[in-house]
């Protein structure tokens, strides 16, 4: 916080404050004045409000230092009897220096002579000027009670947004090696068959890492960006299997902008090409479709392979394990990821989650 809007904050406190004690002073002012009139006083509106503000901002003026007695004394557990000490002959000191500056105060008005003045105030207000000690002690207590759950709450909430960023950058850092492990291992088959295309598939790879590093610290992305990520990903399968793989990219308009997990696109088509399309001869083909539907965004990779095992639990590797693992952590119950047999054959990876778009600058 700067030191100028320290000074705003502490200004409007005190404003604050002094409309507070205002407000209960025209209030005072406004009873004092009915009940005169309807005992058959003549008692002027402007005479009740300088009677009442007289009161009231002798009360405001002592109030601080009453606050920081509160603050410094707690009544509180394992405190209590201490604070009592303190509190108990200060409120005494509190109420015959109220009266000692009301009698200043209707001298000033010009109301009383000042001994005048402090007798009837001696009379009336001694036990009332206790209770007001005491109401301010307990307000201030409860103004500070509650600071204290707020502030522990915005810090359960802050370690609570902490302990989820530090397990999503934990799940994103698994997931990269993985990534590595298996690009490197495809370059490592494709040197001893065709040597420039595996150089070709090291740039490549080269790019593709440059671009994660320059994402890692982010957990969503617009879904254009991933596309694009995606694409350079493809172009390294691309090199693996030339011909034998197709890709069908069928993406809405009105989900380029929509933010997305970064990274999440990536797993599911890996475990497209490693299972629907490396271990067949045939064309592989992967298709990919976003959609808007009602307020979710509708994610989809399928490819043109086995699809699901009969009869027997699918195994999940490290990366779509991450996947539900990193979908749970972001949206909790508010997304869904389900593994399916494609329509046409193969299997079909359909993740849904909140369609929030990314605010223009």
């Amino acid at each position: 916080m700067t030191l100028t809007n320290a000074i705003q904050k502490r200004g409007i406190k005190w404003l604050l404050g002094f409309g507070f004690w205002t407000l209960i002073g025209l209030s005072s002012a406004f009873q004092l004045y009915i009940s005169s009139t309807q005992a058959g006083l003549d008692v002027s509106w402007r005479y009740a409000v300088g009677i009442a503000l007289g009161d009231w901002y002798v009360f405001a003026v002592l109030s601080v230092p009453v606050i920081y007695l509160a603050r410094r004394f707690r009544l509180e557990t394992g405190n209590w009897v201490r604070s009592l000490a303190i509190h108990i002959p200060a409120s005494m000191v509190f109420s015959l220096v109220y009266m000692v500056l009301r009698a200043g105060v209707g001298l000033w008005q010009g109301y009383a002579s000042f001994a005048e003045a402090f007798q009837l105030l001696l009379v009336k207000t001694w036990h009332f000027n206790l209770l007001i000690y005491w109401v301010i002690v307990a307000v201030s207590s409860a103004f500070d009670y509650y600071r204290k759950f707020r502030e522990r709450e915005l810090r359960g909430v802050e370690l609570e947004k902490r302990l989820v960023q530090a397990k999503l950058q934990a799940l994103q850092m698994q997931l990269n090696p993985h990534f590595l492990f298996n690009s490197l291992h495809s370059i490592s088959s494709l040197m001893h068959q065709d040597v420039e295309a595996a150089d070709k598939m090291i740039m490549r790879l080269s790019d593709l890492l440059r671009a994660a590093l320059d994402k890692s610290d982010t957990q969503e992305v617009t879904l254009r960006e991933e596309l694009e990520f995606l694409k350079r990903y493809l172009e390294i399968e691309q090199i693996r299997f030339g011909d034998r793989l197709t890709v069908k990219v069928d993406v809405a308009a009105e989900t380029f902008d929509a933010r997305v997990p970064n990274l999440i696109l990536q797993p599911l088509v890996e475990n497209a090409v490693r299972h629907g399309i490396e271990p067949h001869a045939k064309p592989g083909r992967i298709e990919l479709r976003a959609r808007h539907a009602a307020d979710t965004l509708v994610l989809e990779v399928s490819d043109n392979g086995k699809g699901l095992p009969a009869n027997r639990p699918t195994a999940e590797g490290v990366g779509l394990s991450n996947t539900r693992a990193r979908l749970q952590t972001l949206y909790g119950e508010a997304h869904g990821f389900e593994l399916l047999d494609a329509p046409g054959g193969g299997l079909l990876a359909r993740l849904t989650i909140p369609f929030q778009k990314e605010p223009k600058p």
